[in-house]
């Protein structure tokens, strides 16, 4: 785990933390804070001095207490129409036209985001990295995007990540804000006001701080970047929803792959788009170094998730079947490893 990675994302989220449903805890009554009753899970020396954000707690879990109602994500899934293409792979030298190309196959993005709909797009901008070293999604893969979203007619177009360097350094070392932002988008940054509470009911999480356009938009897009992970073996489209959370998501790798299909099914996204124009082999999540980055020129999109993360894990030389969110997530429902059974189109070299 990288030290970046322990310090969690520096997202100063207001206190309402997630909710871990697997533990209990003693109730406390600090000034200021509300009635329910949180045990802080202990920060390090090293997060209280490096990062204003707020640490997990778990909520005590006391039944003489109710629980105020909270908003729950709704299901962005588009329908299906009949004999859509499931997933699309496209290759080649220029990653908005292997966007283009990918879309186009699938049906459009007409398929997926109807004119006046609030659309937000999730990239992963964790890291204060540049696009060559592939810890982020490539900025030209991002602003094609929020084009073709925007010619598609959306109301509003939201970009947001919730960065685990300092966000105003991810945004713009990535190339990513200013690519979304001259591509018609409006860029959110995970600060203190960008966060709502949610009910995300699952097994292990119970609640959590959502960054708000996930919350009300009408359709989701997300955009991972396949690369190697030290905990996971790799960060791609499912566990690309790590980055709607604010507060210490560390806290979360105690069962990483429990964990990131709780989000995965907290979200259901419309539309994924993984971005395979450079992966990073070894060192991720933040790499660093160039020699661990191999040039790909690869898209994927679809709208199953697992399967495309099957295939992602095929291009770092994994079993997917050995990567543990990826057999969760078919149990769970979300998707198939076989994408190879899907309707799937191959375009390119």
């Amino acid at each position: 785990m990288t030290s970046d990675e322990q310090h969690g994302p520096s997202v100063p989220a207001r206190e309402s933390p997630i909710r871990q449903g697997s533990q209990t805890a003693a109730p406390t009554d600090p000034a200021g804070m509300d009635r329910r009753g949180v045990l802080r899970v202990g920060m390090t020396a090293a997060m209280a001095v490096g990062s204003v954000a707020l640490g997990l707690a778990l909520h005590e879990r006391d039944g003489s207490k109710q629980t105020r109602a909270l908003p729950t994500i709704k299901d962005h899934r588009a329908d299906k129409p009949a004999g859509a293409t499931d997933m699309a792979i496209v290759r080649g030298p220029d990653p908005a036209a292997n966007v283009r190309r990918a879309v186009e196959a699938l049906g459009g993005m007409g398929r997926f985001v109807r004119r006046g709909e609030r659309v937000v797009i999730k990239p992963n901008i964790g890291w204060n990295r540049t696009p060559e070293q592939a810890a982020n999604t490539n900025p030209d893969v991002v602003a094609e995007v929020v084009r073709l979203v925007v010619a598609a007619g959306a109301g509003k177009v939201w970009l947001t990540d919730a960065s685990v360097n300092t966000p105003e350094q991810c945004f713009a070392r990535s190339g990513i804000e200013k690519a979304a932002k001259a591509a018609g988008a409006t860029v959110v940054r995970p600060d203190a006001s960008a966060f709502r509470e949610v009910n995300v009911s699952g097994k292990l999480l119970r609640t959590g701080d959502v960054l708000f356009p996930v919350v009300d938009a009408d359709r989701v897009i997300n955009i991972p970047i396949v690369k190697q992970h030290g905990l996971s073996l790799a960060s791609m489209a499912l566990k690309n929803w790590y980055g709607v959370l604010g507060g210490q998501r560390v806290k979360l790798h105690q069962n990483i792959h429990l964990s990131i299909i709780d989000l995965a099914a907290m979200v259901k996204p419309t539309l994924t788009i993984l971005d395979a124009t450079r992966i990073l082999l070894a060192n991720g999540p933040t790499g660093g170094s160039l020699s661990d980055v191999k040039q790909m020129d690869t898209i994927a999109a679809g709208t199953d998730e697992v399967a495309l993360d099957a295939f992602g894990a095929t291009l770092l030389s994994l079993n997917p079947t050995d990567v543990g969110f990826i057999v969760e997530g078919m149990k769970a429902g979300l998707g198939t490893p076989q994408w190879r059974n899907l309707k799937t189109v191959e375009l390119g070299g």
